[in-house]
């Protein structure tokens, strides 16, 4: 939890700084433009540039994903949109070492139900535990444990392997619940920055006492932009959460089945003595 909320300060500290950053380019941008502008009004031109050209850089410049991002985080207010921008990041991270830990907790039931079974039968108990422990996952893990116990008689291994099962399982579901948080937490910080715009826009209204286009445009702009952004982050966030669920739920069943054939090999096993 430490290192989660000090994770959390950091990233917190380098929006901010991106965002104080993006502002004081565009600040230069302007004022770049405007000296460059007048001391292009200052000095007589001689040869006057294709203008056809002129308007292919220009227009090439402006529709740049990076410029219009860069656009578009400014107008929706650096404030609200740093922290859906770190809201997406911190999920972003779980979701990937989620994936990760899951990708390298997969296992081929099939082929190590086959060696274990193999291993009782040429060298016993101690075979399919050596077996076990050099396989990956937590499939190899819940054998272990069962083949642990086996002297301790079949229901001990039963319980054994349940509970521990449990366990793994908790393990497989771990750092969920943060994903699922900052799920929740992208579009409400997208509405709250769509109330402020709103906010804004009849603060303008009253002040000019008149209702025109141009007062509440700024403030609905920005409600719109803040929006946006947060359902999009959801929607990221969500379909990297359902993947997660769904490779959590293929594990959990194989392992549920490897379990039970595990139970029928030692079963067997025993009887063959």
């Amino acid at each position: 939890m430490k290192k989660l909320f000090a994770l959390i300060a950091v990233l917190t500290i380098f929006m901010f700084g991106i965002s104080v950053n993006v502002v004081a380019q565009d600040q230069a941008e302007v004022a770049t433009e405007v000296a460059d502008s007048t001391a292009a009004d200052s000095t007589a031109v001689d040869i006057a540039a294709d203008p056809i050209e002129e308007e292919a850089v220009a227009a090439e410049e402006g529709n740049s994903l990076h410029s219009q991002l860069k656009q578009k985080f400014i107008e929706g207010g650096p404030t609200f949109m740093s922290f859906v921008l770190i809201a997406l990041i911190l999920g972003l991270a779980l979701a990937i070492e989620r994936i990760i830990y899951l990708n390298l907790a997969t296992t081929n039931t099939k082929k190590l139900l086959a060696n274990v079974e193999e291993a009782l039968q040429s060298g016993g108990v101690e075979a399919a535990k050596e077996v076990c422990r050099n396989t990956r996952g937590p499939v190899a893990s819940i054998f272990y444990q069962g083949l642990d116990r086996h002297d301790e008689g079949v229901d001990v291994v039963e319980k054994s392997v349940v509970s521990y099962g449990s366990v793994q399982a908790g393990l497989l579901e771990k750092g969920l619940s943060w994903i699922a948080l900052f799920i929740a937490l992208a579009p409400m910080l997208g509405f709250l920055g769509t109330v402020i715009g709103m906010i804004d826009a009849f603060d303008a209204i009253e002040v000019a006492g008149d209702i025109s286009p141009s007062l509440v445009a700024g403030g609905i702009k920005v409600a719109l932009i803040t929006t946006v952004t947060g359902l999009i982050v959801a929607i990221i966030l969500q379909i990297f959460y359902n993947y997660c669920v769904a490779k959590i739920d293929s594990i959990v069943n194989s392992m549920e089945d490897a379990s039970i054939t595990l139970l029928d090999m030692i079963v067997k096993h025993d009887a063959k003595k």
